[in-house]
C-alpha cells in the first residue's frame, strides 16, 4: 500500500491518494486522524479513506463530476 500523502492547515486534513483527494477530514475526526498517523501513515490512511475501490473507478473517472 503506497501513493498516500496528506496536508494539513486551519484543523482540517486532505487525504490524497495518488495525487487526489480521496477524502476531507475537519474537526475532531481530522485530530483523531493526526494523532494516529504517526504509527504507519499508509495503512492509517488507507484505512481512513475506506473502501474506495470497488471496481467502478473507470466508469466514475468518465462521470462529468470528475471532470476538472
Amino acid at each position: 500500500m503506497s501513493g498516500f500523502s496528506y496536508t494539513s492547515r486551519d484543523g482540517t486534513v486532505v487525504i490524497l491518494h495518488h495525487g487526489r483527494a480521496a477524502t476531507t477530514l475537519r474537526g475532531m475526526r481530522a485530530a483523531e486522524f493526526l494523532a494516529e498517523v504517526e504509527t504507519d501513515p499508509q495503512l492509517v490512511m488507507a484505512r481512513w479513506t475506506g473502501n474506495y475501490k470497488r471496481g467502478n473507478e473507470r466508469t466514475a473517472r468518465n462521470h462529468p463530476r470528475n471532470q476538472r
